[in-house]
């Protein structure tokens, strides 16, 4: 059996789980039993991904006699839907290990049960698509069973309204992505990507697709400003499954962004890169803003998603405009650095996310404002949370670090380029998504602190306790490949090969020939290089020289005193620091103007007893003005067509007679 055999088996596996899954019984056996075999079939998937993937990811075929009357589904296993197999079937097995734990809390585990292991294939379908059919019915089952978790717990209105919003948006990528592969297709209707490759699109054909591509993988993915609906969506969804949407589900919007663009639409002018760089760029730094300016710790991750995804698509703009300019190396260091961090991001990702459950299910709050000292009660997932902390945060040696030094070393590459306009963006925004890196490290700083030390802050936190060991297990396996892969980054340079030749026509650097082993080399081993082994040495090192000089020279003498409690006698856990506080000069600087952020103080007269009140309100200015008047528009068209239900049968076919006119001078003109 095949490559390719073996995980469409895999694939099957996962539809036969499903059916289980609808059984009426509920025990801890059956849950069990359902995310285990999850967890044992995505295993498969991502040991035979990856052994693909290290053969060279030569393209295996596979067609199946189903589908479209006159058609068939095509399949295809290349090293570009290899690697993002390893990304899908890597967070699918972290987070089945942890439900095995964490599943059991569910309330109503039948409601999420029957649609987990076929949102799993979904996922895994849509890099196997070989033709634009089979693409957009699994893209559609990825997002109806995700949806369809989301609303689990459709006794709530937020929920419900989140559900509805994440409908909405699905189904408008799903509509850009149907028009993008109609486009691609031309008037021959020929749906197969092999077709597609060899076909000679006009310029604004080619545009046209990269346009509908962009909206329709961006809406997924979460590019500003259609990333509306995912701080509603992933918070909504249980904690392993907003692991899933989080760290793998916007992944796949990322492969089909690249399949499309860089695969099926062909040679791409540089200048395209442009508007999808300043949008990268925004969508960056508004994503770490909207973060820190939330309490919810489940909003915060997924708003830090976003930002995440800024990171991705701004190299994926530097790899179109280098490969336009005709620089494979500079090209192939931007792709790396995207893919390296879609990588990196999963795995922090969804340790976060499963962290953040852990501590909802102790607690039972999302709210970092009423947490405090869980680092007492909980200190492993404290311990794991502030590992993924740092991930996220771009600190070395771990994997974080790795991927977004190689971001900015292929911003130092832009003055190879010959257009003056991109020599000068390219820097700019390398230096706002520089700011954007110290803001990430100031927004997990203020979820950590808030969450995990100081005083507990009410008396859910107080009575906290540790998660389960399986839970426990997964987040540490997290853990441990956030150093792995940091410390490990030019091995995964050097495993990406296959896919940078694939998609730009070039590689980088053979990372085998630096002068020190696992020496990370961007352009060439003279210019810069980053070992984060050494970095790693460098730390446990000292840490243990430290620790050794002060266990062996410090005074074993214990003084006690009270502690400052910023001069209230009351040692209340209201003095402490806050969220709110943490995030005012950010808020009052950024804020204000990007997000009408408003502070509404209420103070008592003197001599009254009655509290005061602060709140702070602000606006996603995507609803201001995009959103809202879109949706205006919408009612008020409808209204204006809502007399077409009222015509005579001689208007009916009069209208369905002018249809069919414009639609043959179309297809006419198309020709």
């Amino acid at each position: 059996m095949g490559f390719l055999d073996g995980i469409m088996a895999a694939l099957g596996g996962l539809g036969i789980t499903a059916l289980i899954a609808l059984s009426p019984v509920r025990s801890t056996i059956w849950i069990r039993g359902i995310y285990g075999l999850c967890a044992i079939f995505c295993a498969a998937i991502l040991g035979l991904s990856f052994t693909h993937l290290l053969h060279g990811g030569e393209a295996i075929r596979l067609t199946l006699p189903v589908g479209l009357p006159w058609t068939s589904a095509h399949f295809r296993l290349d090293a570009l839907s290899g690697f993002f197999l390893i990304v899908i079937s890597l967070g699918g097995v972290l987070a089945s290990v942890f439900a095995l734990g964490y599943g059991l809390h569910e309330p109503q585990p039948r409601r999420i049960l029957p649609f987990y292991p076929p949102f799993l294939a979904g996922m895994m379908l849509v890099p196997l698509a070989d033709d634009a059919f089979s693409f957009l019915v699994s893209w559609e089952t990825m997002s109806l069973t995700s949806w369809a978790m989301v609303v689990s717990d459709h006794r709530g209105s937020a929920n419900t309204r989140a559900g509805y919003i994440y409908l909405v948006m699905a189904s408008f990528g799903t509509m850009m992505l149907l028009f993008a592969f109609g486009v691609l297709a031309g008037a021959d209707g020929d749906y197969t990507f092999d077709a597609t490759r060899g076909r000679d699109l006009p310029v604004w054909g080619a545009a046209a697709a990269f346009v509908l591509t962009t909206l329709g993988a961006g809406s997924k993915a979460g590019l500003v400003p259609l990333h509306v609906w995912l701080p509603e969506a992933h918070p909504a969804a249980p904690s392993h499954v907003s692991a899933l949407m989080s760290g793998v589900m916007t992944k796949v919007a990322i492969y089909a962004f690249i399949r499309i663009v860089f695969d099926l639409v062909g040679e791409a002018a540089w200048w395209w890169g442009m508007p999808l760089l300043i949008q990268a760029t925004a969508t960056a730094f508004l994503g770490l803003l909207y973060a820190l300016l939330q309490k919810d710790i489940k909003r915060i991750l997924a708003y830090s998603t976003v930002e995440n995804i800024g990171i991705v698509f701004f190299c994926l703009a530097l790899a179109l405009i280098f490969r336009a300019e005709a620089l494979p190396g500079a090209a192939a260091l931007a792709l790396c650095a995207a893919l390296f961090h879609t990588l990196n991001h999963a795995v922090f990702k969804s340790l976060l996310f499963m962290a953040a459950g852990a501590v909802l299910h102790a607690t039972g709050e999302r709210d970092i404002e009423r947490m405090g000292g869980l680092i007492h009660r909980m200190p492993i997932t404290a311990a794991l949370f502030l590992v993924g902390s740092a991930a996220i945060s771009a600190l070395p040696p771990l994997n974080g670090f790795a991927s977004e030094w190689l971001m900015f070393q292929s911003v130092l590459a832009s003055p190879a380029l010959s257009q003056p306009i991109a020599r000068f963006m390219i820097p700019l925004a390398g230096a706002v998504l520089a700011i954007s890196a110290a803001l990430a490290a100031a927004c997990f700083v203020r979820a950590f602190g808030i969450a995990f030390l100081g005083r507990a802050r009410s008396d859910a936190a107080t009575t906290a306790h540790e998660t389960d060991r399986l839970s426990i297990a997964a987040m540490a396996a997290s853990a441990a490949l956030c150093v792995l892969l940091g410390i490990l980054s030019p091995l995964v340079v050097e495993f990406l090969r296959p896919v940078a030749m694939l998609a730009v026509g070039g590689a980088m650097p053979d990372q085998s020939i630096s002068p020190a082993p696992l020496s990370l080399i961007p352009i060439n081993k003279t210019r810069s290089s980053y070992n984060g082994f050494i970095i790693f040495f460098f730390i446990i090192i000292s840490s243990l020289c430290t620790a050794w000089v002060i266990h062996h020279t410090a005074s074993r003498q214990v003084r006690k005193g009270p502690a400052w409690d910023c001069g209230y006698p009351d040692a209340s856990p209201e003095t402490q620091y806050s969220a709110s506080s943490f995030s005012q000069p950010l808020r009052r600087v950024f804020a204000s103007v990007l997000f009408q952020a408003r502070e509404h103080v209420e103070m008592p007269v003197p001599g009254s007893t009655a509290p005061a009140h602060f709140k702070v309100t602000s606006r996603d200015p995507a609803w201001d003005l995009l959103f809202t008047p879109l949706s205006q528009l919408v009612m008020t068209v409808s209204v204006r067509l809502n007399v077409l239900q009222f015509l005579t049968i001689r208007r009916y076919l009069t209208l369905v007679f002018a249809s069919l006119i414009v639609l043959l001078v179309v297809v006419a003109l198309w020709n």
